[in-house]
């Protein structure tokens, strides 16, 4: 009964974002957490539905993200909404500043999992949508969908 060594397991997913932003670019980030907050998200208790990412003085921060207490954690949980430190190369960091200084772009996580028993984080480089850019892609994901369903019956 061998583990495999590059599982990962999903803890949280930003659907919201893949409808908000076209995403240009991903990255992968580890989080500088503490030990209740990751007893916690073995237990599946993270979101990521509100937060977003801010690049200060060198160092990459994720505001928002909601970490809810360990329920045996007592003194030692920390605040759910507490902002956390993500942890990237320098030159990562340098290359993203660049990135986000441009006009329309901003860094938003797109998923949170374990890899290799570490909470790692995906980081998107995402330009905003517009009204219809959303439109068109609610229309391309009904069409694809009753593609699926006329699909199916054929198939029956």
């Amino acid at each position: 009964m061998a583990k495999e060594k590059d599982a990962q397991k999903l803890i949280a997913n930003n659907k919201k974002a893949y409808h908000e932003y076209f995403i240009d670019e991903t990255y992968e980030a580890g989080i500088a957490l503490h030990g209740t907050e990751v007893k916690s998200m073995r237990m599946g208790k993270c979101s990521i539905k509100e937060s977003f990412i801010r690049i200060e003085n060198g160092e990459v921060f994720v505001y928002g993200m909601h970490v809810s207490p360990y329920e045996k954690g007592n003194i030692f949980n920390k605040d759910p909404l507490r902002v956390k430190k993500l942890l990237l190369h320098k030159a990562e960091i340098n290359k993203l500043a660049g990135r986000v200084a441009e006009k329309g772009y901003t860094l938003v996580p797109l998923q949170v999992y374990f890899k290799n028993g570490k909470v790692k984080t995906q980081i998107g480089l995402a330009r905003g949508k517009k009204l219809y850019d959303k439109r068109e892609s609610i229309a391309k994901k009904d069409q694809r969908r009753e593609m699926e369903r006329e699909f199916k019956t054929r198939n029956l």
